[in-house]
């Protein structure tokens, strides 16, 4: 029993560095973007198909993921995905042109996406053997991982993006080889299967198409509302008069509401149940965005992006879950969806925003949200036998 709990432990603090490493990354690349464009003498546009070939490279990486993530070869992909993710983005500080720059973010998309569905596949089944809820604290570490590159890149402004982007780089890359000896262990864990009888497969139980479409639908609504927070919930304040410096703290209340949801997360579904805790917590953050952006009020802004952040909070780790039943291939097809609606999401803001106001705008992932209230208990119910 003692040799099972300290096997668990060990994945899961092993699990949080990789979320948390995934996390630093992504905030660092995206902290950092004006220096890129600025290196290469990149206009708008082309900084806008930089993005899109990190974004289709990444839609690659995930449907390789689901191919490849099996069991067996967990480790490898999470130690590949990780160390060449870290490697593409060292490689990024070097680029100073739009075709190497388009190279290497295809290439950093690709070991994004393979690391994101190596790693939830890896928690999932790290979950199963726990035989409690850990995904909303593991997705917590990517929201904390987030903000110390956010910091980190504030930090060291005065600094070359390319030395910053190499040193991280370079030492997420030794973490990664270090600690692949100790991410073997995470062949085994997961959860004891029943012996198969004569004839009978040991594959898991499938999830049926219908419930891993909704699954991918809910995600991409929830991953549309961070996308929106992301590009859109200082320029609401701004829009409010507020300063800049006010106007830049309405992501910043977003980012830490929604590592707090997270870090409670796991005890409140082991409380009340998943269905229940996402289907409040996605009224949560629908009334309380509603509410922010129809008045005029700053403070009650930024209370309704924060309230929006801790409502979104477990929406996802959730669905990763649900669709984990299916295997690796239902958590890529999920993670892809989602991603459809993060990286859609703030266009089509834009748009909206165009032939109304962006005040009008921003009720659509209130709405979103209104939707995976109701939808989630038909999405997360478990399977009768």
């Amino acid at each position: 029993m003692k040799t099972a709990l300290l096997t668990d432990r060990r994945s899961r603090g092993l699990l949080t560095g990789y979320f948390l490493g995934l996390g630093v990354v992504m905030a660092i690349w995206g902290a950092r973007m004006p220096a890129v464009q600025q290196a290469a003498h990149l206009n708008t546009a082309h900084l806008a198909l930089v993005l899109l070939a990190a974004a289709l490279g990444m839609v690659a990486g995930l449907q390789a993921g689901g191919r490849l993530a099996q069991p067996e070869r967990l480790p490898a992909l999470l130690t590949s995905g990780a160390a060449g993710l870290a490697g593409c983005l060292a490689l990024l500080g070097r680029c100073d042109s739009l075709p190497s720059l388009l190279t290497a973010a295809l290439a950093f998309g690709i070991a994004h996406g393979v690391l994101d569905v190596a790693v939830n596949s890896a928690a999932v089944r790290c979950q199963n053997a726990a035989g409690r809820p850990i995904m909303s604290s593991l997705h917590a570490a990517y929201s904390i991982g987030a903000l110390v590159g956010a910091a980190l890149a504030a930090v060291t402004a005065h600094i070359a993006h390319n030395t910053l982007f190499l040193a991280t780089g370079l030492a997420l890359t030794c973490a990664a080889l270090a600690a692949a000896p100790a991410t073997l262990s995470l062949n085994g864990t997961d959860q004891p299967a029943a012996p198969a009888g004569p004839g009978q497969s040991e594959a898991r139980p499938a999830v049926s198409s219908g419930k891993l479409w909704l699954l991918g639908a809910l995600a991409a609504s929830c991953l549309l509302g961070e996308g929106a927070a992301a590009d859109w919930a200082a320029v609401h304040l701004h829009s409010l008069d507020a300063s800049t410096a006010v106007s830049a703290a309405a992501f910043a209340l977003y980012s830490a509401a929604m590592a707090t949801g997270r870090l409670t997360g796991d005890r409140l579904t082991t409380a009340f149940g998943t269905p229940s805790v996402v289907r409040v917590g996605a009224i949560l953050a629908g009334t309380g965005l509603a509410t922010g952006v129809v008045t005029a009020s700053t403070p009650l802004a930024l209370a309704g992006w924060a309230l929006f952040g801790l409502g979104l909070s477990i929406t996802v780790p959730c669905l990763i879950t649900a669709a984990g039943v299916g295997g690796p291939r239902a958590v890529a097809t999920v993670a892809v969806t989602g991603y459809l609606g993060l990286l859609a999401g703030p266009a089509l803001i834009g748009a909206l925003a165009t032939v109304t106001t962006l005040s009008t705008a921003l009720l659509l992932p209130a709405l979103l949200a209104a939707a995976v209230a109701a939808l989630s208990h038909r999405a997360l119910e478990k399977p009768t036998p």
